[in-house]
């Protein structure tokens, strides 16, 4: 066997456990979710083949439609201010100081609570008639505010929770690449007498804009499948305000038990999820590219 050969078959051994465990719970729950999605299914294994039937229904879902736009509203409600408030945030703390590095875990801290304890936390500050905000305004001598039982109000209400909740990753991320740029570069352009802004500008941003895009292609596919939010802080409603995309697909699968139709729901979000994310990475890199 050849050194070449043998080193091919080496990698393959060290990679093939990873690909085995990646193919049985991802490719293949994938493949058997696209054969569900065009069956009559339900969750005790009854299959009935009705082709494209369940897809045709979901385009004609009024619900789904509702949905689907509080979750488009949600995600460009959360991930253009979680990505310029992570960078702004990660910008102050990339000191070697000890009180940087105290406020970098303060700021990861509430990445580690579930989503559970996030929406307890948000609950007790926003409900109406006990919460810390509503009590903050009744001693202003105002009326609380229905956050979670206003139409117009639940949508930012869970932005607002969701970003509190979001913005430990990202900050990490961008320290991570903020502190891969050369310090001799900040050296020079000090000494040329740049501003901070020119400094950003054509140094900060132009070196971290694969960690940016990193960011926003993380956070929009994630804001895309929010759920946990939405179900435990207003379940849905008012009327179907806050109902999300991945929320409507636990109501229809888990309860009214329309296994096919729940699974051509979340087919066609997967490919919504990969249609917006291989954009962004197509928007960017073409830019790159005519830089070049």
């Amino acid at each position: 066997m050849t050194t070449a050969r043998r080193e091919r078959w080496t990698g393959l051994a060290f990679v093939g456990p990873f690909l085995l465990v990646y193919a049985a719970i991802l490719v293949v729950p994938l493949l058997m979710g696209i054969v569900i999605s065009f069956n009559n299914a339900d969750l005790f294994g009854r299959r009935e083949w009705i082709g494209l039937a369940n897809y045709a229904q979901a385009l004609g879902d009024p619900v789904l439609a509702q949905a689907f736009w509080n979750t488009l509203t949600l995600t460009l409600l959360i991930v253009p201010p979680l990505t310029v408030i992570a960078l702004m945030l990660a910008l102050a703390l990339n000191r070697s100081t000890r009180l940087a590095a105290i406020l970098r875990g303060v700021f990861f801290s509430s990445l580690v609570l579930s989503v559970t304890i996030v929406t307890l936390i948000w609950r007790f500050i926003l409900t109406p008639d006990a919460g810390l905000v509503a009590v903050g305004l009744q001693a202003a001598g105002r009326a609380p505010i229905p956050f979670l039982s206003d139409p117009d109000l639940v949508i930012p209400a869970l932005a607002m929770a969701t970003l509190w909740w979001s913005l430990g990753f990202p900050i990490m991320l961008f320290l991570a690449g903020l502190q891969q740029v050369p310090g001799d570069i900040y050296e020079a352009a000090a000494l040329d007498g740049a501003s901070r802004w020119t400094v950003f500008r054509r140094i900060t941003l132009p070196s971290i804009r694969r960690t940016l895009l990193l960011v926003v292609m993380l956070q929009t596919a994630a804001q895309l499948q929010i759920f946990g939010q939405a179900q435990l802080l207003t379940g849905g409603g008012p009327g179907g305000a806050s109902r999300t995309i991945v929320l409507y697909i636990f109501e229809v699968s888990f309860g009214r038990w329309e296994l096919g139709y729940a699974t051509a729901i979340a087919e066609l979000l997967f490919g919504m999820i990969l249609l917006v994310t291989l954009l962004q990475y197509w928007l960017v890199t073409r830019h790159e590219g005519e830089r070049a």
